[in-house]
């Protein structure tokens, strides 16, 4: 009987509670009737609110009571309203254009604009404003939307309007999603992020990958979106050096909230220069930022997207102003598909003395647990702060319900059906592919053609795999790879298995094993692809790989032993053979080249390099990333980009005597990579530096060798780590080296100055390579050049000490 009372009583005080909740809703419009999209909604004097949605309408839910609510959107004057809560009421408003007046300023001929006078004022408060506001903790709504304005009818054969579900038109939206989480800071940079909701429509088990902090853009830094739509990023209008790159113009001035607050348009000096356009709003005296409307385009050297409009809003949080409505619209046409789109954040109740707990900041800047999606359509109707526009609730009902459909097994099934037809042609040039996605198992055939290939040891030769993969939830999954190789001129045929379990997304976990045997370059960095050797051996007749041969099997694991410190072991044991030329076909005769031998060091002749032996292997690495930042999902742990190197420390050892082992040798090794690293304007530089020794060599053979990446082909494909004028065999070593590379980016600084140039986007980079070795003992190259997207060309030189070596042209292709 108690129990039962309990239980009436608490049901009586949640309704009583829930019953105090009440909503004021309306639209709010311009005074010629045109809604004005985004205007933000607050109660007066705190950060209590939200934001209309992009037809003006808003809903905001408050306790009953009475409030006076304030009703701002930049380019319009503030409008505060009162209203008396005691049930859901309709409010409509209608916002008058802003009236900034120049009345108490004084212009005069010839004369420095004002203007100029008040963003000094502003800059030299810059600092000051960044850094007042120690902690802070505060609610996030982030909401997302892309369309399709236009589209192609079909891309690489596909049917536009039936893979993204388009209108007639070919128009609709492709993106919606939404996000609630509790976002925290602390200076100088730690975030931690905790999602409380997410909405995707379409894909009911999905996690949105809003963040609130990449909404965060800070006009009190210097340089905003660095490495994001630009490697270069763009200047603030109050940055140290705005003057350099901005001009400026007093529009006027208005009062809000009793103070005086500056609108200035901000110009560029120079058309194509890495800055905004538009106007920033200055409070008198103080010197913050209170609004800001400013947009970038394809002159200030953004990518992907043609504009980018940033719109922020400032409301007063005790004696600072803080972010509560920000707001990113872009549009964009990219291989003609016009898309257009905005995210919103809505940033409210603040708190800006926080008492985080210890530990509370750990490197991870966003948490998604599992229950984050299971949010029903009720929880969204009662939480969500901007209401959803007609086409958006019909694009949630039609995704949400064909989401469902698709997840049957019926629909799965009959999907399958026709994406599993086989075809000889599809087999031949794209592969061919078995998927039962209801059971989640994948089975891939290699394409055939990409399989073929030939070299001088095995002369025309094809290597064939077949993949079978089956997933789990949360990403877990596992892989089987068998695999044959067989070369016609030598008549070999060699074969392995591979299998490999990925147990546990959250600590970064595989385990995996192989065996089996195979030919195998010399250089177990890979000297030249497949493809490439074909080309210069046929054409050309030209050889450059080395090969041998290796029965093997291993075991290794990896796993994730701390943030961003990943485990590596692995045990190896292998019989290894050398091999020689089996062909000299050729389609054309080159009459002063020959090809050379499979032993690198003796070109005229086939000596072997070694003799057969039998090695047994361990190898331990730890790598670790200073300040690694990082997402937490119920599907995995998600790294993101680090501003500080990666660390690698590495230990292998070969055992003698052990399985008839004929090896004895200990290598440590130790490396430090870190890729973009921002210099503001003057684009980013990626470094490595490694060092290397063989404690002990008492018995060793080339394959167990320290190699490094070379190349010496016209065109190849990129990679930092690589030498672009080094032989691929020459110079390894069994005794200590030490290698360095450096690569700057300039990301356009130069070329963007030159106008026929400007239009191409290219950025201009230099680099350089260093290497000493017993063998090599002062190699040095040097380079230049240019890149768009995912091809570039430079022109280096080589030297051995002073003497140069050989120099020319490099092309390379892909990331």
């Amino acid at each position: 009987m108690i129990r039962i009372c309990a239980l009436i009583l608490f049901c009586g005080l949640t309704h009583f509670a829930f019953a105090q909740h009440y909503t004021v809703s309306g639209t709010i419009k311009d005074t010629g009737g045109q809604p004005v999209p985004f205007a933000s909604v607050y109660v007066k004097n705190t950060t209590t609110g939200t934001s209309a949605n992009v037809d003006g309408k808003y809903a905001l839910k408050l306790e009953k009571g009475e409030y006076m609510l304030s009703y701002r959107a930049v380019g319009y004057k503030q409008q505060d309203q009162s209203v008396k809560l005691s049930g859901n009421i309709t409010q409509n408003i209608n916002l008058s254009s802003e009236s900034y007046t120049l009345d108490n300023v004084t212009i005069k001929a010839n004369a420095e604009d004002p203007a100029f006078e008040i963003i000094r004022k502003a800059i030299k408060q810059r600092k000051v404003h960044l850094n007042e506001v120690n902690a802070f903790s505060c609610d996030v709504y982030i909401k997302g939307v892309q369309r399709l304005k236009g589209a192609p009818k079909k891309f690489f054969g596909q049917d536009i309007q039936k893979v993204l579900e388009l209108d007639t038109n070919r128009r609709g939206i492709i993106y919606l999603s939404e996000s609630q989480s509790k976002f925290s800071f602390r200076r100088p940079n730690d975030i931690h992020e905790e999602m409380i909701s997410s909405k995707v429509a379409g894909r009911n088990n999905a996690f949105s990958f809003n963040k609130a902090s990449d909404l965060i853009i800070n006009f009190y830094d210097n340089y905003l979106l660095e490495n994001t739509l630009s490697a270069r990023g763009f200047i603030s209008p109050i940055a140290d050096n705005a003057m350099f790159y901005y001009k400026y113009k007093l529009v006027g001035e208005s009062k809000e909230n009793g103070e005086i607050v500056h609108k200035i348009q901000v110009i560029p000096r120079r058309e194509n220069d890495p800055v905004f356009r538009g106007y920033i709003y200055i409070i008198d005296e103080s010197w913050r930022i209170y609004n800001t409307d400013v947009y970038l385009t394809e002159n200030s050297g953004i990518n992907f997207i043609d504009t980018l409009n940033i719109n922020q809003q400032f409301t007063k949080v005790k004696d600072i102003y803080m972010p509560t409505n920000i707001n990113f619209q872009f549009a964009g046409n990219v291989l003609g598909f016009k898309i257009a789109g905005y995210f919103v954040g809505i940033y409210s109740n603040y708190n800006l003395e926080p008492k985080f707990p210890k530990d509370f900041f750990s490197g991870e800047i966003l948490k998604v647990t599992e229950m984050v999606n299971k949010k029903d359509s009720t929880y969204w109707t009662n939480n969500r702060p901007i209401p959803l526009t007609p086409d958006e609730q019909i694009n949630y009902v039609k995704k949400d319900s064909v989401a469902k459909l698709k997840e049957s097994k019926y629909y799965l099934d009959s999907l399958e059906k026709e994406n599993n037809k086989f075809s000889i042609g599809k087999l031949l040039l794209r592969g061919y592919s078995k998927n039962d996605r209801y059971d989640k198992k994948y089975l891939s055939f290699d394409p055939i053609l990409r399989s073929v290939f030939y070299n001088t040891v095995e002369g025309f030769a094809i290597k064939y795999g077949v993949t079978y993969r089956k997933d789990f939830e949360n990403r877990r999954s596992y892989s089987v790879r068998p695999e044959l190789r067989y070369g016609f001129a030598n008549q070999k045929l060699t074969g392995s298995l591979t299998g490999s379990y990925y147990y546990n997304p959250l600590k970064r976990a595989t385990v995996g094993a192989s065996f089996g045997n195979g030919i195998f370059d010399l250089n177990n960095l890979g000297s030249m692809t497949a493809l490439g050797n074909t080309i210069n051996s046929l054409l050309y007749e030209k050889n450059f790989p080395k090969f041998y041969e290796k029965s093997f099997a291993s075991i290794y694991t990896s796993r994730e032993l701390a943030t961003g410190l990943q485990g590596n072991i692995s045990l190896d044991y292998s019989k290894n053979n050398t091999l020689t030329n089996s062909t000299d076909f050729k389609f054309f005769d080159a009459k002063d080249r020959e090809f050379t031998s499979n032993n690198p060091f003796t070109p005229g002749a086939e000596t072997p390099l070694f003799p057969t032996y039998r090695s047994f292997s361990a190898t331990a690495s730890l790598t670790y990333t200073i300040g690694q930042k990082y997402i937490t999902r119920p599907d995995g742990k998600f790294y993101t980009e680090s501003h500080f190197p990666k660390i690698t420390v590495l230990y292998k050892k070969g055992f003698n005597n052990v399985l008839g082992s004929d090896v004895d040798y200990d290598f440590v090794k130790l490396e430090l990579v870190q890729d973009r690293i921002g210099l503001g304007l003057w684009g980013y530089t990626s470094l490595l530096v490694g060092a290397g020794k063989f404690l002990n060599n008492k018995s060793m053979y080339y394959p167990d060798y320290k190699h490094f990446a070379g190349n010496i082909s016209t065109i190849f494909p990129p990679n930092l780590r690589k030498f672009q004028y080094l032989d691929f065999y020459q110079f390894s070593t069994n005794q200590q080296y030490f290698e360095a590379h450096l690569e700057h980016n300039f990301s356009g600084f130069f070329l963007n100055k030159i106008p026929l140039l400007r239009k191409a986007k290219l950025e201009e980079f230099i680099g350089g390579g260093y290497l000493s070795s017993p063998e090599k003992r002062n190699y040095k190259e040097f380079y230049f050049g240019f890149q768009r997207l995912v091809l570039r060309a430079s022109y280096g030189f080589a030297y051995d000490g002073a003497k140069k070596l050989t120099q020319g042209f490099r092309i390379a292709y892909g990331f």
